[in-house]
């Protein structure tokens, strides 16, 4: 190529081109950090603004949120959540166990009672370690807080969003976590797409919100999800068939593998928890109350109802009042076996003076009644109820639902319901509301018209979003389901429906007001190894069953039987025992004293429990002579079941073992003793001046049981001024325990992924095996689960639950089937979650064990 000038070359111009160049350059080298400072701070300005926008929403949605959840309880016409609450407590399940990890530490209790989670009641008895709501979210798991019907599930969340909502200190590292409370009623599933999952979450809580803040709750909610500050609690899981339940767990796993990083909490059922488990959630059972927390409960609903209720106008007018006293001492002997929910009902009725009798059904008959419209056939209730039991629709439409009860609505009802239907059809004709990056407009329930209008606006019934409904507790809607089918011959249908808690509330309260023969005798038939599950459902009908039912005899033989069932695990026999012992049958009392001449020390251990748990008199002798048993497990069981009878006979009993048995009986005498805060607590404080050193050190044991702070002083005490270094010794490593702990092994935990578990890279290694990162290393885990150590055997069970086949099943029965119990009993737990969960479980024998 040719130019057609010259080219010419100027040095001074090149020279300082360069020398400029150079200059500029080396400005922008320098400037670097200062630029990338600016950009820093900018983002951080923008994030402030950001947050400026939103701290306003935030500071709304905690507000309403609380406000919600102190509204969230059976007693809220009468007393605000806070005012009424027994701290809800949760079962504290098996400690985690880590080959080459520290040993959890162990007292009579966790040595001697077997781990239950579907019947806490007996644990309630025996005061077994619980775990606050706060400690069990600590771990870094999503929960699943199962229970039966009326056990506190909803409390429970409400609870935690209480304290959510007002950034409880409580929360330790999760106090700034924002709730997010929702029940799923008001979701509209399936949905496919994550966008789609977040919108559902906009959507109902823009129920809640002011109209000022509809436009920025998409953007706050987007931000508590990607930032993992959203602790999202779902209510009403535990309601729903095993369909809702599936559409409910995919919608979670959207969320989840989106935003992996917020907490979930879930309510369930311990007989059903559908796609839940493999998702990573522990199930955590609620804690029942024992006999001290009922009491507080009489005594706090006495104070507020002489304070706030009495004094109003509706209650002057009503039956003359009763004293609190005698009412609080009436109440304190009729509380063994209630729920929560079922004791809130007999105190109400017993300071309302409008209970229809003594008996717990009496006392749901009377809410039932007090919730009810003025005139309202109980007949049209019933049907309702019924109806959607039978059809499987806990949350109903209330279009299908009108033509259930069309034949009990008055002219006026059905006028109203024309008028309704027309203003529905108008308002289905606009727009979607609530989606991301769209105009928002608040959207609420629209009202429903006729009787079913009224029975949500006395609240029997609840409305929810996209003209949804429901009963206001499940536990009423089985009541009056039951009722309603004891005039029918329904068994089949309800034999062939899946198992959801309609139908199981239904039956049961069925076998309270009618003829449940074929029912139990199907449930027997069906009954099977490894869960038992038919049998033991029915078992809980037996306390409110007529004594004289035909089908009765034989249930209680089959748990007999079940009971008595060397070789299987102890927490299965275990329910047995505690299914006895909630029917509140004379007769289970005398079966325990009959068969304590057995030579099976499990058996001895459970009928000296279930002695203990029934408040047996009658087996204070027999328990006596269980303390000379073979077996330390017998006597300490027996030494827990004298404590809990409590008499005066059996209190001297315990006493005398304190002072004259050997070192292992003294130290199960006084950790047994912590369980009675009256007399047993003074026989500690007494036993730790006594000149017996064997006594002392027995008496810090006991001590160490109970959480109070004269307890901690007595054994600040012994630790120093004791004359004998045991027992200062004794006191040192309790008060050091107590110190020290910074990571209770009970507390659930992520599991660590099978490629950075030390001790399972380890045995890989023993193997000559290796472990990918991502792996399940199924094939190393049925190996540990073939271990010789226990302990890898249990640490496998685990990670085996979350994909189960029958391959990983057979090998887990292979473990409950071996002669070493604390593995036979975590793979019995493993293989509860795992049936829970929805996986069939094969019968045993399919496998060639029996």
């Amino acid at each position: 190529m040719r130019f057609p000038f010259p080219l010419s070359l100027d040095p001074l111009s090149f020279f300082v081109g360069f020398i400029v160049a150079s200059i500029f350059w080396w400005i922008v080298t320098r400037s670097r950090p200062l630029i990338k400072e600016i950009s820093e701070n900018l983002k951080t300005q923008r994030e402030e603004a950001q947050a400026r926008r939103t701290s306003s929403v935030e500071e709304n949605h905690r507000r309403i949120t609380l406000r919600r959840a102190q509204g969230m309880h059976l007693a809220a016409p009468l007393f605000a959540l806070d005012e009424i609450l027994i701290e809800p407590r949760l079962l504290a399940p098996l400690p985690h166990i880590e080959p080459g990890g520290p040993i959890p530490s162990e007292d009579i209790v966790t040595q001697t009672l077997p781990y239950m989670p579907a019947w806490p009641e007996l644990a309630a008895v025996y005061n077994a370690p619980t775990l606050s709501l706060e400690d069990a979210l600590s771990g870094g798991t999503n929960l699943v807080v199962i229970g039966q019907p009326g056990a506190g599930k909803t409390v429970a969340l409400a609870r935690l969003a209480s304290l959510a909502a007002n950034r409880s200190e409580t929360l330790g590292a999760l106090k700034d976590i924002v709730p997010f409370l929702i029940h799923v009623a008001d979701l509209r599933l399936p949905v496919n797409d994550t966008k789609d999952a977040l919108n559902l979450l906009v959507e109902t809580n823009s129920e809640h919100v002011s109209v000022l803040d509809l436009g920025r709750l998409p953007g706050f909610v987007q931000s508590c999800f990607r930032s993992g500050r959203a602790l999202l609690l779902v209510d009403g899981f535990d309601e729903l068939t095993p369909d809702g339940q599936q559409s409910v767990s995919d919608f979670l796993k959207l969320l989840l593998k989106e935003y992996p990083k917020i907490r979930v909490v879930v309510t369930g059922a311990p007989e059903y928890m559908d796609g839940l488990i493999s998702l990573g959630f522990t199930p955590l059972a609620l804690a029942a109350w024992n006999k001290q927390q009922e009491s507080k409960f009489i005594q706090k609903w006495s104070e507020l109802w002489t304070q706030f209720v009495a004094v109003e106008a509706w209650a002057q007018t009503g039956p003359e009042q009763v004293d609190p006293i005698l009412l609080n001492a009436w109440l304190n002997t009729e509380t063994r076996g209630l729920t929560p929910l079922e004791l809130t009902l007999k105190i109400w009725g017993a300071y309302a003076g409008d209970a229809l009798g003594p008996h717990t059904l009496e006392a749901i008959a009377t809410h039932v009644r007090r919730l009810a419209p003025a005139n309202t056939p109980i007949a049209a209730l019933e049907l309702l109820a019924m109806q959607v039991t039978l059809t499987g629709q806990p949350v109903f439409d209330p279009h299908k639902a009108r033509e259930w009860v069309k034949q009990f609505e008055t002219p006026e009802e059905r006028s109203e319901e024309t008028t309704g239907e027309e203003a529905e059809q108008s308002a289905s004709e606009e727009p979607p509301t609530g989606r991301i990056g769209k105009k928002k407009t608040k959207t609420t329930p629209s009202p429903t018209p006729g009787l079913l209008g009224k029975l949500a606006s006395s609240g029997l019934v609840v409305s929810h979003l996209n003209n949804k409904m429901r009963f206001v507790h499940p536990v009423f809607g089985g009541f009056l389901a039951g009722q309603a089918l004891s005039g029918f011959k329904a068994d089949e249908t309800l034999l062939n429906q899946p198992d959801w808690a309609g139908k199981i509330l239904a039956m049961r309260y069925l076998a309270a007001y009618g003829d449940a023969s074929d029912l139990v005798k199907n449930m027997l038939e069906w009954s099977r190894l490894p869960m038992h599950r038919p049998m033991l459902t029915a078992a809980r009908w037996l306390r409110d069953a007529p004594r004289d039912a035909p089908w009765r005899g034989k249930l209680m033989a089959a748990l007999a039987e079940l009971l008595q069932a060397d070789g299987l695990p102890f927490a299965l026999r275990g329910q047995a025992m505690a299914a006895f012992v909630a029917s509140g049958d004379p007769g289970a009392a005398t079966l325990f004293r009959q068969l304590t001449n057995t030579l099976s020390f499990e058996l001895m251990k459970l009928l000296a429990l279930g002695s203990g748990a029934m408040k047996d008199t009658k087996a204070v002798r027999t328990l006596e002579g269980m303390l000379q048993a073979p077996s330390l497990s017998a006597r300490r069981a027996a030494c827990l079941a004298l404590v809990a009878i409590g008499t005066t006979e059996a209190l001297e009993v315990v006493a005398k073992t304190l002072l004259n048995a050997d070192e292992d009986l003294r130290r199960a005498a006084a950790e047994a003793l912590a369980n009675d805060p009256t007399e047993g607590h003074a026989m500690l404080k007494d036993g730790a001046t006594l000149a017996d050193i064997l006594l002392r050190r027995a008496v810090v044991y006991g001590l160490a049981r109970v959480d109070e702070p004269w307890s901690t002083e007595l054994l600040q005490k012994m630790q120093v001024e004791d004359d004998q270094w045991v027992v200062r010794n004794s006191a040192t490593e309790i008060l050091d325990e107590r110190a020290h702990v910074t990571q209770n092994p009970r507390v659930p935990r992520p599991l660590k992924p099978p490629a950075q578990n030390p001790w399972l890279i380890e045995f890989a290694g023993k193997q000559g095996v290796g472990i990918a990162p991502g792996s399940p290393a199924t094939d190393v885990l049925l190996a540990a689960l073939k271990s010789d150590k226990e302990e890898e055997r249990i640490a496998a069970l685990p990670y085996l639950k979350q994909n189960p086949n029958e391959g990983i099943v057979k090998q887990i029965y292979s473990v409950m089937y071996a002669d070493h119990p604390e593995a036979r009993e975590a793979a019995f737990i493993t293989l509860w979650e795992i049936g829970a969960s929805g996986f069939k479980l094969p019968h045993p024998t399919q496998y060639g064990f029996s």
